[in-house]
C-alpha cells in the first residue's frame, strides 16, 4: 500500500511540470509524485617549467707547456703613500693539479646545479593540490543535503539557492576529463564499474516490492540492469525510483565524454559557449518525443553545458578568461533563466527549475560558472576545514557515500512516515514531539539515512575495489 499525501507529517504535493521535469516519460505508467520534481544533485596540470642546458658543465682543455711562462719578480708589500696592498701572485699549477681541479669544479657545479629548486610554475598554472579537493568535496555534500531537503519541503525556490544538479554534473565532468588522461575504455569500464553494484543493490529492493505490489514487466526491465533508459515501475514504487533520471544522464555522459572531450580541446571556449545551443534547440525548434529516448534527450541537452564547463576546468580554460566577462555572462545567463521560469509559471504552475528545462539549464550555466571560476581564479581549496573535525568528517563521508545517499534518501523519507505514524500511540511522544512537522520528519529522515549508509555503504567500497568498510 503505497503512502499518501494525507498521512501526518507528509508534504503536500506539488504540482507536475514539463513532461515530468527531467526523463520521466517512459510509458503510462507514471503518476504524480508527492514531492515535487526529484533532483541529484583544482586538478593538477602538468607545470612548464624552464629547460635548463645540462650539456658540459666544464670544457675539455688542453694541456699546456708551463715552463715556457716567465717567473713573476717579487712584489713589494707596500708602495708608496696610503695604496691598499697587491694580492701575492702564485706560480701557475703543474699539468696535473690543473686537470684535477677542473675536474673537481665541474662537479662541485653540477652538484650545485643538480641541487637547485625546481622553478615555480607560471603565475597563471593551476596549482597541484595534494589529496582531495575540498572546495569540490564540500559543494557536493552541500548538494546532497540540498537534494535532500528539496524532496522533503518541495520548495520551488530551492533550486535557484542552489542548483544541486548542475554542480554535481560540472564536479562530474572535471573528474572525467583528468581520468581520461588514461586510455578511455579503460576509464569507461571503471566509471560503469563503480555505479552499478549500488545500483543493482538498490534496484532489488525496489523491483522485489514493486513485484509484491502487483507489478509486472515486459522486456523494460532490461533498464533495471543499465540504465540507458528509465527504468520501468509501479505507481506504487514512482517516488522510489523516478530518480533515477540522474544515473542515467549521468551514465550517457560518462560514454559521451571522450568524444566531447575531443571535440572541446579543438575549440574550448566556442565548444563550451554552443554547449547551451541543444536546448534552445530542444525548447523552441524541436520538441522531443514524449518517451525514453525524449526525456534522455532533454536532460542532456539541459545539463550539457555544466559536463563541458567541468572540462573547461580541468583543462585550465577557466582561469584564461577575463574576469569581467565572466561575471557579466553568468549573470546575465542567472537573469534570463529568473526572468523566463517568472514569466512563464502559467505553464508549468510553478517556477520551479525542475518543470522548465530552459531555466535550469541557463541558472545552471551561470551559477556553477561563478563557483567554479571562483576555484580557478582564488585558488579556493577549503583545507581550512580540516579545523572543524567533525564537519570535516560528515563531508568525507557524504562524498565516499554519495550514490548510496542519492539512492536511498527518498526510501528513507518513505520510510519516515509510517514510523512518525507510531509515534502518536506514545502519549509521551504526542504530546511533546511535532510530530505534524515536516522539519521533524526532515530529522527522522536524515536518521534513516545514516542507517542505510551503514547497512548498504559497503557496496561501493566493492564497487570500487576496496576493502568494505561501515564508514570511509
Amino acid at each position: 500500500m503505497s503512502w499518501g499525501t494525507d498521512q501526518p507529517g507528509y508534504p503536500p504535493e506539488q504540482p507536475q511540470g514539463y513532461g515530468y521535469g527531467y526523463g520521466y516519460g517512459s510509458g503510462g505508467d507514471q503518476q504524480q509524485q508527492p514531492y515535487g520534481q526529484p533532483q541529484y544533485g583544482g586538478p593538477p596540470y602538468p607545470q612548464q617549467y624552464d629547460d635548463h642546458d645540462q650539456q658540459g658543465y666544464a670544457p675539455e682543455y688542453a694541456p699546456a707547456d708551463y715552463s715556457a711562462y716567465p717567473v713573476a719578480e717579487q712584489v713589494p708589500e707596500q708602495v708608496s703613500g696610503d695604496t691598499a696592498q697587491l694580492p701575492t701572485v702564485e706560480p701557475p699549477p703543474s699539468e696535473g693539479e690543473f686537470t684535477a681541479a677542473t675536474e673537481a669544479g665541474a662537479e662541485a657545479e653540477l652538484r650545485g646545479r643538480e641541487s637547485e629548486p625546481e622553478p615555480a610554475p607560471a603565475p597563471d598554472a593551476p596549482p597541484k593540490p595534494a589529496g582531495r579537493d575540498r572546495y569540490f568535496d564540500t559543494l557536493r555534500a552541500v548538494a546532497l543535503v540540498r537534494v535532500v531537503t528539496y524532496h522533503t519541503f518541495g520548495w520551488a525556490w530551492a533550486g535557484m539557492v542552489f542548483p544541486s544538479m548542475g554542480i554535481m554534473f560540472a564536479l562530474a565532468g572535471t573528474l572525467m576529463a583528468k581520468s581520461l588522461e588514461r586510455p578511455a575504455l579503460k576509464v569507461i569500464r571503471s566509471r560503469i564499474r563503480r555505479l552499478l553494484p549500488p545500483f543493482w543493490f538498490w534496484g532489488f529492493f525496489v523491483v522485489v516490492a514493486m513485484l509484491i505490489h502487483d507489478w509486472m514487466p515486459g522486456w523494460q526491465i532490461v533498464y533495471w540492469i543499465v540504465p540507458l533508459g528509465d527504468p520501468p515501475g509501479n505507481a506504487w514504487g514512482e517516488q522510489a525510483w523516478e530518480i533515477l533520471w540522474y544515473l542515467r544522464t549521468y551514465l550517457w555522459f560518462v560514454l559521451l565524454s571522450p568524444l566531447l572531450l575531443r571535440v572541446f580541446r579543438l575549440a574550448p571556449v566556442a565548444v563550451l559557449v554552443l554547449s547551451l545551443a541543444p536546448i534552445l534547440v530542444v525548447h523552441f525548434l524541436w520538441e522531443p518525443p514524449d518517451d525514453r529516448f525524449g526525456s534522455a534527450l532533454t536532460d542532456l541537452a539541459t545539463f550539457l553545458f555544466c559536463w563541458i564547463l567541468g572540462f573547461a576546468h580541468r583543462d585550465g580554460v577557466l582561469q584564461r578568461l577575463k574576469p569581467f566577462a565572466v561575471v557579466v555572462l553568468s549573470f546575465a545567463a542567472i537573469g534570463y533563466a529568473g526572468w523566463y521560469a517568472f514569466t512563464h509559471q502559467a505553464e508549468t504552475g510553478s517556477y520551479d527549475l525542475d518543470d522548465i528545462p530552459l531555466a535550469q539549464a541557463f541558472w545552471s550555466a551561470g551559477f556553477v560558472t561563478l563557483l567554479m571560476y571562483a576555484k580557478a581564479h582564488f585558488r579556493i581549496d577549503f583545507a581550512g576545514l580540516a579545523r572543524f573535525k567533525r564537519l570535516d568528517r560528515i563531508v568525507t563521508i557524504f562524498n565516499a557515500r554519495a550514490v548510496t545517499l542519492y539512492l536511498w534518501h527518498e526510501i528513507a523519507l518513505i520510510l519516515a512516515v509510517p514510523l512518525i505514524d507510531q509515534f502518536w500511540n506514545v502519549p509521551a511522544f504526542e504530546t511533546y514531539l511535532p510530530l505534524e512537522s515536516q522539519w521533524f520528519m526532515f530529522g527522522i529522515g536524515w536518521i534513516l539515512i545514516a542507517v542505510f549508509i551503514l547497512l548498504c555503504g559497503w557496496v561501493e567500497d566493492v564497487a570500487a575495489k576496496k576493502k568494505p568498510r561501515l564508514l570511509p
